[in-house]
């Protein structure tokens, strides 16, 4: 099993998504990976509405999960509105990116929120940074020359998911014909969201930050359109325990049982995907969500992890919240299997 979770988090790392396929059935538990680059077999997936699908095939039980890596923010400028974007992406689960040519702007005592900063020419762009499909790219630079770099470097790569550049109409224009004239690129720059951000009527550097993610989750959550205009709901994917899913590669791991939430309904501590692995000393990595939650699951654990073999558990939080004065509560399906 290990050589999949390694697979999934090399996947991961290079910016692709991917899915895990597990079957359960009297022998045991048969795990298989399948890259979304890889039409066939993942066109052939049974894909549910939370980034997880589990379904009964006779008497087998079969999984599907779908992950993908926490998305990048690129942050291509390290100005004013930089500095709100960056920690605001960073609170909304993106993983920042800032990119300066100035030492005084790229730094990282700037941006704490950001898990990158990079100084450097913007020449160098490409360089510097692997631009890939799951990406969004927000271009906020000092002038149109910078923008042009810029826009010009990522149109070197895979093109990402968004690519939104700051600027007047006029200045905006300059820079795609300019770019139009001398790469031939303009369908990718017909995806350019130019001006960039929702009409929000933004006008201090926190309310431009708030209308750019603004428009960066629309297009993450709702897609864009069909002929037509039909909207096009983009799949949902899980976002993976980097942490657990590491432990699950590792080699020479002891027996444990892994928890998996498999539906939720009602306010649970942790939705759908979440993951715990527990080890029969009582060690945990991962959480389904704390206290009730995993109390009973504990237990059954060890019951799983001495017998092998899996079970499906449900746990009904509702009445121990409401005698704890909790906010949550809720209902989780609980798949637990030895690995």
């Amino acid at each position: 099993m290990g050589d999949v979770f390694r697979q999934l988090l090399e996947t991961l790392n290079q910016g692709s998504r991917a899915a895990l396929l597990s079957e359960y059935h009297g022998a045991g538990v048969k795990r298989a990976f399948v890259r979304e680059g890889d039409q066939a077999a993942w066109d052939n997936l049974e894909k549910g509405d939370e980034g997880i699908a589990l379904t009964k095939h006779g008497e087998v039980l079969r999984m599907v999960e779908l992950y993908a890596a926490k998305p990048r923010l690129i942050i291509l400028g390290g100005g004013h509105i930089a500095l709100p974007l960056a920690h605001f992406g960073a609170n909304l689960g993106f993983g920042a990116v800032v990119y300066d040519d100035r030492l005084s702007f790229a730094n990282a005592a700037r941006f704490p929120d950001a898990e990158a900063v990079i100084c450097d020419s913007f020449d160098n762009l490409a360089a510097n940074i692997k631009i890939n499909r799951s990406d969004y790219v927000v271009i906020v630079t000092r002038g149109h020359r910078h923008d042009s770099l810029c826009l010009s470097g990522v149109l070197k790569g895979e093109f990402p998911r968004y690519v939104g550049m700051i600027g007047s109409r006029r200045r905006i224009g300059i820079v795609k014909k300019q770019l139009e004239e001398e790469t031939g690129e303009s369908e990718k720059l017909s995806k350019l969201h130019a001006p960039i951000g929702l009409s929000l009527g933004a006008v201090t550097p926190g309310e431009i930050a708030v209308s750019i993610l603004a428009e960066i989750i629309k297009e993450m959550r709702q897609g864009g359109a069909e002929p037509g205009g039909a909207p096009v709901r983009p799949l949902p994917f899980l976002s993976p325990d980097m942490e657990l899913f590491a432990w699950l590669a590792a080699e020479g791991r002891e027996d444990a049982a892994l928890a998996t939430v498999v539906a939720a309904e009602g306010s649970t501590p942790r939705a759908t995907g979440a993951k715990m692995a527990i080890l029969p000393h009582g060690k945990t990595v991962g959480s389904i969500g704390g206290g009730c939650a995993e109390a009973d699951v504990m237990i059954k654990a060890l019951d799983i992890i001495r017998d092998g073999g899996h079970c499906l558990m449900e746990i009904d939080l509702s009445d121990s919240a409401e005698d704890e004065g909790m906010v949550c509560g809720g209902t989780m399906k609980i798949l637990l299997e030895k690995v």
